[in-house]
């Protein structure tokens, strides 16, 4: 079984308006980590750049302008994918994922796809992605009314993991953080 740990970092909040600037994760085969990326992305030309998303992220409009065009950063990608699965095989395909990706990260890798002229996304991985927001939810389900906020980071400390403040909202980080976060709520062992 192949698995995606990934996240997002991206110029705003709406895929129809905002763009990815970085797509970063880990690929997980049969539980062993197996490869980890991380793609500076321009954003599309078109794309609103709001100083609440770069603040967040501690990037400069400047900064992300200069990363590699969109185009060259799919292709990278989905030659990386090509490496695990055939996009033309219907039973071999890639889970995603994420934290709160099935509102935010997969709406804005979907985007990404189209921006790309590529209609295909759904070749490459299971429709149904899972959303480690969920499988925590449930295993923190007796301290939840009690937890400030359900953030990434609030969950990771509640479960004990140890959060350096300065990596979040980077997209490596945030999907290394989100693979621990699946770990001990699935009970899943694997390699690290």
């Amino acid at each position: 079984m192949i698995k995606i740990f990934y996240d997002v970092e991206t110029t705003g909040l709406n895929p129809k308006l905002h763009s990815v600037h970085q797509l970063a994760g880990i690929v997980e085969v049969d539980g062993s980590l197996v490869e980890e990326f991380n793609y500076k992305v321009r954003p599309h030309p078109k794309a609103e750049i709001t100083k609440e998303a770069m603040s967040a992220c501690n990037k400069s409009e400047e900064e992300i302008l200069g990363y590699p065009e969109m185009s060259t950063v799919h292709k990278r990608f989905v030659k990386m994918l090509g490496k695990y699965v055939s996009k033309y095989d219907a039973k071999q395909k890639i889970h995603l994922v994420g934290f709160n990706n099935r509102c935010f990260d997969d709406l804005f890798l979907r985007a990404f796809f189209e921006l790309n002229g590529d209609k295909f996304m759904g070749s490459w991985f299971w429709t149904d992605s899972l959303d480690v927001i969920c499988l925590a939810s449930e295993y923190l389900q007796h301290r939840r009314s009690e937890m400030p906020s359900f953030k990434l980071k609030r969950v990771a400390k509640e479960i004990g993991l140890v959060v350096d403040q300065q990596g979040l909202h980077d997209a490596l980080f945030d999907a290394r953080l989100t693979r621990d976060i699946y770990r001990i709520v699935t009970g899943i062992e694997y390699e690290i």
